[in-house]
């Protein structure tokens, strides 16, 4: 089974995998079009945290969990992504996703963001996403945190992400 990674589970996967690759997904982009109750903000001081949005293309890694992990790695995912009690706010889904470094395609397990859910953001200036997750902080901490961490661990991968380096551009200064 591959799983597919385009924010934190980049750089905190949290699940034992066999290896990892840079890939690419087409038929979605990254952007920050979820509300962060819980995770990243508060019902109060609410955050964003990445979803995939229809459209374009998304560069980002791509793990090999050996068939016998499986099982339990969908359940951890399914923990994180989708919380007992939570608000649906993504959709798991099987993806075709283009391995760079061999140029097959595999399909790959992913979190997609729900569009009917109350918490998907439409539309977001970068200034006002910047505002959002500057004030935000959630059980996982920093709001900002997760922004620099995803671009940082992008960047390290030669993916240039020109969305999050606006908004990361356009936090004051902490």
């Amino acid at each position: 089974m591959w799983v597919f990674a385009y924010g934190s589970l980049i750089w905190r996967p949290g699940f034992d995998h066999a290896g990892s690759q840079a890939a690419l997904l087409q038929g979605f982009h990254r952007r920050f079009c979820l509300w962060s109750h819980h995770y990243r903000g508060t019902p109060e001081a609410p955050g964003l945290v990445l979803g995939l949005d229809r459209g374009g293309a998304c560069r980002g890694v791509a793990f090999r969990v050996p068939g016998a992990a499986a099982a339990a790695v969908l359940r951890y995912l399914d923990d994180r992504e989708l919380p007992d009690g939570a608000e649906v706010v993504y959709h798991r889904r099987v993806v075709p996703v283009r391995l760079v470094g061999q140029g097959s395609t595999v399909p790959a397990v992913t979190y997609v963001a729900n569009r009917a859910c109350r918490l998907y953001v439409r539309h977001l200036a970068p200034e006002q996403a910047a505002a959002t997750i500057a004030r935000g902080v959630g059980r996982m901490g920093p709001n900002r945190d997760y922004l620099l961490n995803t671009l940082a661990h992008l960047q390290a991968m030669g993916v240039r992400d020109a969305g999050l380096a606006r908004i990361a551009a356009l936090l004051p200064e902490a």
